[in-house]
């Protein structure tokens, strides 16, 4: 009793949870017994329980080997005096074995613990494999993400020759819209980016000759509160308005149908569409 009250001391102290008392099925399950019993952590077991066996045996032949007289004496004894020799080599036996014991778990206990700790750090790692497998791995997601953007970026640019206008920063912002007339519809935002992504649609426009105005304030307001392949917000429609007014007058200027237009340069946008500038 003594080894069984101080082995828990050794690996860090008590425990006590309910979850012990609780019936487990997957006990019952005989695959996994199978493996419990012949698997490695089985044969480490079957080898600690031989070596403690013959030890706590060894020592208990030994002692009782050692007493045998003692023990054929009491029968020859006064009841008295034989009580109280039986006693003794009771409390003789029951104090060596419980030396062994504690020998035994002092041995034990070190196994228990690093066997602990490396369990332990086993749950660890099982952890981070689940978390992979059903979160993905962050590596291969990040790549996924690249090739999705850089997907979307191509059907994006592929957008671009189809615009009838696109409006920039100059330098940071470009956004291209395209209108169809008589739909009854809003322009809709077919492509937007800002530095490189900039530059890119709008050499683009210059290669498929899609017109490109310049208007900063209406060109940031675009890109901040229009998705892509979504109508211009409703705010918006006037300036967007003047801007292909525009461009419909220097097209018909452009064929002789009318005199030079004035280009638009104080364009109605809202201020709190200026709000991310």
């Amino acid at each position: 009793m003594v080894a069984v009250f101080i082995g828990p001391l050794l690996m860090g102290g008590w425990a006590f949870s309910g979850k012990a008392l609780a019936p487990k099925f997957s006990k019952l399950n005989p695959a996994k017994g199978f493996k419990r019993m012949f698997g490695l952590q089985g044969l480490v077991e079957l080898i600690k329980a031989l070596l403690k066996f013959v030890l706590i045996g060894g020592t208990a032949y030994l002692l009782l080997s050692s007493l045998a007289d003692e023990y054929l004496m009491i029968g020859q004894m006064p009841l008295a005096a034989g009580i109280e020799e039986g006693m003794y080599l009771l409390a003789l036996v029951f104090v060596t074995l419980s030396c062994t014991l504690i020998i035994v778990v002092g041995i034990d206990a070190p196994y228990q613990k690093w066997n602990h700790q490396r369990k332990l750090k086993m749950t660890k790692q099982e952890v981070k494999d689940e978390n992979k497998e059903s979160n993905g791995n962050p590596e291969l997601k990040q790549r996924i993400r690249r090739v999705q953007t850089e997907m979307s970026n191509r059907r994006m640019m592929q957008e671009v020759p189809t615009a009838d206008v696109v409006i920039v920063n100059p330098t940071h912002f470009s956004v291209a819209l395209r209108y169809e007339s008589g739909t009854g519809g809003a322009p809709v935002l077919v492509a937007k980016g800002v530095d490189h992504m900039a530059l890119k649609i709008r050499e683009i426009a210059n290669l498929h000759k899609v017109p490109i105005f310049e208007a900063a304030p209406l060109a940031r307001a675009l890109y901040h509160h229009t998705e892509l392949n979504e109508e211009i917000p409703e705010e918006l429609y006037l300036a967007v308005a003047q801007v292909l007014a525009y461009l419909y007058q220097l097209k018909q200027h452009a064929e002789g149908n009318q005199p030079t237009p004035e280009k638009p340069t104080e364009l109605p946008v809202p201020s709190e569409f200026l709000e991310n500038d």
